[in-house]
């Protein structure tokens, strides 16, 4: 029955931050930032999905701030940052830009991993100054540009009108979750999670997603009904790889490959089987290594640079 926003211990319970910052956007809208990790270490950029925080990484945050500048921050109206009238995928564009503006050093790169609405956040801010600035890679994660509702199948129906019709007021419903009871947890992972999600794992998930306040919720539930970020995607020119569940019933795989087949520079698609939604939760190794492998790849390290001004230096003398 707890309502806690997330748990306290175990591999799911965030680790603490180095360091807090609260970010303002464009709008005045007030957004929480957290920075794990050493100061000076490649960064990574975490941006969470819907109904979630930054307490939906936790597992990223652990194994990445070990020799990572992790940067995770809740989308408005989620975890600590506060609600704001202002609905839609600029809004969303505009927090993204303000938090790189604000925790990266200019001309610094970073990989950008966006989770469901982060990876919309992503495509939505893809033709931004900062995004075009900081991006070394990016990695997405169970997300889509456009048609959600009727192509979710989180209804057991054929699909057409009559399944959009209801699928679209199940996700938009105004109705609050309430406490994380037994059936909550039945219903969470139905809707989000693999069959074989452990239930000490669809607990965590539980507690972030019935934290989110439900006028929060419908307010962006409305926004992924009508999405259509079809241009975002041609925007995204940096390296992308994308992640996705097969049993992933919110953004199901054909989003996926619709992704892989329009964006400039796709690097890699991968399909887990068995898996659902809420993939940096249910597969946090894998994720966690698409991460730190686009970070090797396409982030120069400091020692890289220092050895190639060594050389330059050599020369020019």
């Amino acid at each position: 029955m707890s309502r806690l926003p997330h748990l306290a211990d175990g591999p799911y319970a965030p680790p603490a931050p180095a360091r807090e910052l609260t970010v303002t956007a464009a709008d005045g809208a007030r957004i929480h930032v957290e920075v794990h990790g050493p100061e000076n270490a490649p960064a990574v950029v975490l941006a969470h999905g819907w109904c979630c925080s930054t307490a939906f990484w936790a597992a990223q945050l652990r194994e990445l701030a070990v020799d990572h500048r992790v940067i995770a921050y809740d989308q408005r109206g989620h975890g600590r940052s506060p609600a704001n009238p202002a609905y839609g995928t600029e809004p969303l564009a505009d927090d993204l830009e303000a938090v790189l503006d604000a925790t990266l050093a200019p001309g610094e790169r970073a990989v950008l991993a966006g989770h469901s609405m982060g990876g919309m956040t992503l495509m939505a801010a893809a033709a931004r100054p900062a995004v075009r600035e900081h991006a070394a890679a990016v990695l997405l994660c169970s997300t889509g540009s456009a048609r959600l509702v009727a192509s979710a199948t989180v209804l057991p129906m054929r699909a057409g009108r009559a399944r959009t019709w209801l699928t679209r007021r199940v996700l938009g419903s105004r109705a609050p979750l309430g406490p994380v009871t037994p059936l909550a947890r039945r219903i969470l992972k139905y809707g989000t999670m693999g069959p074989a999600s452990a239930p000490h794992l669809v607990d965590a998930c539980a507690r972030i997603v019935h934290a989110c306040p439900s006028r929060v919720r419908h307010g962006w539930s409305q926004v992924l009904d009508l999405l259509d970020l079809d241009h975002g995607v041609r925007e995204l020119r940096m390296p992308v790889e994308i992640v996705v569940g097969t049993a992933d019933r919110l953004t199901p795989p054909v989003h996926a490959r619709e992704l892989a087949a329009a964006l400039p520079d796709c690097v890699g698609l991968t399909e887990l089987p068995g898996v659902g939604h809420m993939t940096p939760m249910e597969a946090p190794e894998l994720v966690s290594g698409k991460i730190r492998a686009l970070a090797a790849t396409y982030i120069p390290s400091a020692r890289g640079e220092r050895a190639e001004d060594a050389v330059y230096a050599e020369e020019s003398a």
